[in-house]
């Protein structure tokens, strides 16, 4: 795959960002693109390792080497057929998703991975710009219709793939915009919106039919209404229940759920009608973030943008090691320490810090955080215990707080409730992957996927899951399926 010696030859070379003073300013997106030459030498580098491991470390089961061939020999218009293969949203991952196929790649051993991320985004928006991304419309209609609960990446792929085997697909949004997470959850200056806009648009043509404001299970749309109108239901309503933190002083304004947050300032980025009476402003604040991961690093960037006069972001484990001893981790995904994008811009980071209490003035506001450190240490049986770090007490100054310590997983009033699906142990729609069963829920003919039924994860399984979600359902509608896995 690409040139033999490309590897030794060929260092290699990502996009870059911004200047941090200058991208703090705006929501646009602010990556620097290469150019096409520079992109197909990067494809260049991928070496014939025998035994592709980006494949294992990619979700949607991307044939990575064969696109990066393809760049490498400029014929762009095959590549992006080989992307579309495995993947209904490059332009999505591209983008978002943490590139677990990078931290697969036999390059990465030196620390030098071929820049798969990037190579995909270059393939998607060259065939955006060039016109090779058009509907595909099914030459024959099923005269079977179909309804998906949730429009973020699981639902938009699972309505994508049964559309054009030649169902009636119906996408019911809850919120005023198509995307789900992606919408309003991820900021715009990670994910310009238009990007959404323009897949909908190919899916509208393909027949696929979104109805937002209508919220499943309330009197919107009753339940039992969409089991008696539609042949197969899937739902891929997402893991909407944030984990919360009831410590004294809880109740304290100027404390919210991360999600919160970012949805407020998302809507006015976007223009949406009342926006403003709901935002929750970092402005002039010293703003905690309280969670270490992508939700928090997104916290600070927004609280950056809107003129925050502080940042912290605490987490309550070990702080990683600076690099990971690839003879125990590659070609999985790694422990170590990584700075976002957002974490360049301008924040302190805290490690083995849990919040005790919060702290608040004469006004009912929150006026600081009461913190400890804590330590971990594995007891006689190996696992890992938390204890505190006697006499470690301090408090972190703080207006406002964005709690981003993750979901728990879906929400189960309305809906779930009320079709009465069985869940698992961790409270997710209980259902397997694999076999007769794939994706199906204790309920005939209802379906699910994404985070819905694996729990909080990335947008690449959620686009895996609703794929082969949508696999399942044909299945069971038609009774085969030449829908891909």
């Amino acid at each position: 795959m690409g040139k033999p010696t490309g590897f030794k030859e060929i260092p290699r070379i990502d996009r870059n960002y911004a200047p941090a003073a200058d991208r703090i300013t705006h929501y646009n997106e602010f990556t620097i693109p290469l150019s096409d030459a520079e992109v197909s030498q990067q494809g260049a580098r991928c070496m014939d390792c025998g035994i592709p491991f980006c494949h294992q470390g990619c979700p949607v089961d991307n044939l990575i080497p064969d696109w990066n061939d393809l760049v490498y020999q400029s014929d762009w218009r095959a590549a992006i057929d080989v992307l579309h293969s495995t993947n209904n949203f490059p332009e999505f991952t591209g983008r978002i998703c943490p590139a677990p196929c990078e931290a697969a790649c036999t390059l990465n051993i030196d620390d030098a991975p071929v820049t798969i991320k990037n190579i995909e985004l270059s393939i998607v928006e060259k065939a955006w710009e060039e016109g090779w991304i058009q509907p595909q419309i099914p030459p024959h209609k099923t005269g079977k219709r179909v309804a998906i609960v949730g429009s973020g990446p699981a639902g938009m792929a699972a309505a994508q793939q049964l559309a054009r085997a030649g169902h009636a697909v119906s996408v019911f949004e809850k919120e005023d915009g198509v995307g789900g997470l992606l919408r309003y959850g991820i900021p715009d200056f990670k994910l310009a919106k238009q990007v959404i806009k323009r897949r909908m648009g190919q899916m509208k043509a393909e027949g696929v039919k979104f109805r937002v404001n209508t919220h499943v299970g309330s009197d919107d749309l009753p339940t039992q209404q969409l089991l008696d109108e539609f042949d197969a239901v899937v739902l891929a309503g997402g893991s909407e229940q944030p984990r919360d933190l009831p410590i004294p002083g809880r109740e304290l304004g100027g404390i919210h759920f991360a999600m919160d947050f970012l949805r407020a300032n998302s809507k006015v980025i976007q223009g949406v009608t009342g926006a403003e009476e709901r935002l929750i402003s970092a402005a002039g604040k010293n703003v905690v973030v309280i969670g270490g991961g992508d939700t928090g690093s997104d916290c600070i960037g927004t609280s950056n943008r809107q003129g925050a006069a502080s940042v912290t972001q605490i987490e309550i484990l070990d702080k990683p090691p600076d690099k990971e001893d690839k003879g125990l981790t590659w070609p999985n995904w790694p422990n170590k320490l990584r700075t976002s994008s957002s974490q360049e811009e301008g924040c302190e980071r805290l490690w083995n810090v849990t919040t005790t209490a919060f702290l608040g003035d004469e006004h009912g506001n929150l006026r600081a955080l009461k913190c400890t450190l804590v330590r971990w240490d594995r007891d006689p049986e190996g696992r890992w215990q938390m204890s505190e770090v006697e006499g470690s007490e301090f408090e972190i100054k703080a207006e406002l707080v964005t709690l981003a310590m993750g979901f728990l997983h879906p929400v189960h009033e309305g809906m779930l409730a009320a079709l009465g699906v069985t869940l698992d142990a961790r409270g997710n729609v209980q259902g397997s992957t694999e076999g007769a069963d794939a994706y199906k829920t204790s309920i005939d003919g209802v379906f699910s996927g994404g985070d819905m039924r694996r729990g909080q994860s990335l947008v690449v399984w959620a686009i895996r899951e609703g794929r082969q979600c949508a696999r399942a359902v044909d299945e069971y509608l038609m009774g085969m399926t030449s829908l891909p896995r």
